[in-house]
């Protein structure tokens, strides 16, 4: 072997250096790069390396209370900020406000002692937790489901329910007492009475009925006095002296809207539809109106399904807008830009996009138009501009009766409340001449009012037929208020479909005019071009729009017959059930000859309404559909005002019903068929249902009250009666 020459060497000798530097690298480099501690994840980690641990960030906050709102339309969110409110005025309390969606529940079970849950808990449908609410509602009902101890135990836990729901539905407030039976057989115990709010009647006053006595339970369950809390503003309003006019949001709805950026449409980021066809459908508007209206989503990303519905965004009408300007003494100042920050984000995130001006956020932002409520009136009082209005105030705000008479009978917003208290005439144009002004902070207007919320419509369409339509069917609400000793009888416009209905007139070219045959009736008039003119391009008119999921399906196989009972408006998803028909009958058709239909199940719609030429939706429509699906659709119509009973009494779509009841029967029972219901839910629906329960338990040769609404029962667990109302 021969001698190494020099250069080899001194490459060998680098090599040996080079791995001994990479040996001992972590000694060598210790002050360049420190040691980190290993992270051993596990079920109780705290802080902020679990932002889904509740139990953490109460205590990182100091907060004593936990306040879980299970919210569909956000109105369970509101009033579990409300309590929240209530319990640091009161008592010096701090919360935390959870969505139970973003938190983990295992851990229910390490709430301190001196601490308290709240349970603020809507009822959807028919009797269903809110989307935001059904894994909670599962732990709940897991028998096998164990909390962090191992256990499905919560002794002692101290905790309080109120519950959100409707009289008018079968299953009222259903998930609010489902949460307190099973806190109790887990051992928690319940502080002051269960709340439950009607929304048919009132939700607020029924809320305002049951806090005080649950405070006062409260108080002694956690060993606090009242007044140890104090008045603290939830946000800081102020004026922006310079701010780029390309970032201040003048209506938009989102951050994307303002910047014109593309992303997914939906309740966060609503699109604004091109109006593409609009009509009138009642034969005789005198004194009403029916809006179809087709928005277009082409090139949106948005798409639907037969039974769907879709959220209309609409503003606030001039003529409010105007009079609470100028109450709030802010016309003169109504384009000045602000800035909104929240005090306690956790409490109270501010409810829209800023920074913005005082006319977007009473214009397009928060529900001036939604009657004023009892509650507010009290702290309103305070800025009253004499002690006479400060007095008419608080007595509307401590006497329930007054507010009934006055305030919710005579249909008053906020706006005119204080035009009242203030002695100035509420059938004037308000003025800044013929309207005092009050000094209520800026702050105090953005806690009391409601974020402006979406109005839903079920669609009338089906993408089958119209895969870039959405059709909406909107019966135009106006009605007159009920007049007492300060306030005498006024038009009241239901604030969606009359923006709609204004929507309609713009997009088709038409003169708008008065619909009633009162000279003291004024239509409301909207601001329907938009920020910044982005709802109207030339002669097109725009909507934003997004849409909500529904679980109002026709069953998959065309073989089950249906039944459909969808009287004035509630007939708006059929005609979408009966174009999916269309769709497919078509393509049955085209591939499988003239004969495709024949093992089809029969498809029944009853309809009602007042008279066949006054108000008959989509009375053209129906024989061509019947046409297309070759005798498998039939049409029942109950014309209230123009057909009679042998003694005079009016005939409605459950009359009809009990007269087709031999077909009924034998396509539930024998059929197994599927029942739909849409419309009104206090009279309508129930009295269907009844009449249902009658046909079921005869033909069972039983009664009503026993088969029959055994049976009703059956077919709704098994989602073969389900109901699309509202009341």
């Amino acid at each position: 072997m021969g001698s190494a020459s020099s250069s080899d060497i001194a490459i060998l000798a680098l090599g040996v250096g080079l791995a001994a530097v990479y040996l001992f690298r972590d000694q060598l480099f210790a002050a360049a790069k420190p040691k980190t501690a290993p992270v051993v994840a596990n079920k109780g980690m705290n802080g902020s390396g679990n932002p889904r641990d509740f139990i953490a960030k109460m205590k990182e906050g100091k907060k004593r209370l936990v306040i879980f709102y299970g919210s569909q339309t956000g109105t369970a969110e509101e009033y579990a900020i409300r309590i929240a409110k209530e319990a640091k005025q009161k008592f010096g309390l701090a919360s935390l406000v959870c969505d139970p969606e973003e938190y983990d529940f295992e851990n229910l079970d390490q709430l301190p002692e001196d601490c308290a849950a709240f349970f603020v808990m809507a009822t959807y449908g028919e009797g269903e937790p809110t989307d935001n609410a059904v894994q909670l509602m599962q732990n709940f009902q897991d028998e096998s489901f164990e909390f962090s101890g191992g256990e499905r135990k919560l002794e002692g836990l101290k905790y309080v329910v109120f519950g959100l729901g409707n009289k008018t539905y079968e299953h009222y407030n259903s998930i609010g007492r489902t949460v307190d039976s099973e806190l109790t057989k887990m051992g928690a115990i319940r502080i002051g009475e269960r709340g439950e709010g009607d929304d048919d009647k009132s939700m607020e006053e029924d809320y305002l009925e049951w806090k005080d006595g649950m405070w006062e339970a409260f108080a002694t369950a956690m060993g606090v006095e009242e007044g140890q809390g104090g008045d603290s503003a939830d946000f800081a309003v102020s004026e922006l002296e310079s701010h780029p006019p390309e970032k201040v949001y003048l209506g938009e709805l989102s951050a994307r809207a303002l910047t014109k950026t593309k992303g997914i449409h939906d309740a966060k980021n609503p699109y604004p539809a091109p109006v593409a066809a609009t009509r009138e459908l009642f034969q005789n508007t005198k004194d009403r109106n029916c809006v179809h209206m087709e928005l277009n989503t082409e090139g949106s990303g948005i798409t639907y399904q037969h039974g769907d519905h879709v959220g209309v965004w609409p503003s606030n009408p001039d003529v409010e807008v105007e009079r609470i300007l100028c109450a709030l003494g802010l016309y003169h100042k109504r384009d000045n830009v602000i800035g909104i920050e929240s005090l306690d984000p956790a409490l109270a995130k501010v409810p829209f996009p800023v920074p913005t001006t005082y006319a977007t956020v009473l214009r397009h932002y928060i529900d001036i138009s939604a009657v004023a409520g009892r509650q507010m009136l009290g702290t309103l009082s305070k800025f009253a501009p004499s002690p006479e209005a400060e007095a008419f105030l608080k007595n509307l705000n401590t006497n329930k009766e007054e507010y009934h008479t006055v305030i919710a009978d005579g249909c008053l917003k906020l706006g005119e409340v204080l035009q009242l208290a203030a002695g100035n005439d509420l059938k004037a144009q308000p003025t800044t001449e013929n309207t005092t002004p009050w000094t209520i902070p800026f702050d105090i207007i953005v806690s009391s009012i409601p974020r402006l919320q979406p109005r839903y419509y079920s669609i009338s369409s089906s993408p089958k037929l119209h895969a870039n339509s959405i059709h909406v069917t909107v019966v135009v609400l106006k009605y007159q208020s009920i007049p007492s000793a300060h306030v005498n009888q006024k038009w009241v416009h239901g604030i969606a479909s009359n923006f709609l209905l204004h929507l309609k007139y713009a997009a088709s070219g038409e003169t708008l005019s008065l619909i009633n045959d009162s000279a003291s009736a004024t239509m409301p008039m909207y601001q329907i071009e938009g920020p910044r003119g982005a709802y109207r391009q030339e002669d097109i008119y725009k909507s934003p729009i997004h849409v909500r999921r529904s679980t109002f399906r026709l069953p998959t196989n065309p073989k089950s017959p249906v039944i459909m009972i969808g009287p004035g408006t509630g007939v708006a998803p059929f005609r979408g059930f009966v174009q999916e028909r269309v769709a497919l009958a078509r393509r049955s058709v085209e591939k499988n000859g003239p004969d495709a239909l024949a093992d089809w199940g029969r498809i029944s719609l009853f309809y009602g309404c007042r008279r066949s030429d006054e108000d008959y939706l989509y009375k053209d429509e129906w024989p061509q559909y019947a046409e297309e699906l070759k005798g498998k659709f039939s049409m029942h119509c109950a014309f209230s005002r123009e057909n009679y009973k042998p003694d005079g009494s009016k005939i409605y779509v459950q009359d009809l019903i009990w007269d087709d009841r031999t077909h009924i029967a034998d396509a539930i029972l024998n059929g197994k068929g599927y029942v739909y219901i849409c419309g009104e839910a206090k009279n309508m629906s129930k009295q269907v249902e009844d009449v249902l329960a009658r046909i079921l338990g005869e033909a069972k040769g039983g009664s009503a009250e026993v088969e029959g609404h055994a049976e009703v029962k059956l077919l709704k667990e098994r989602s073969r009666l389900m109901l699309d109302v509202w009341s």
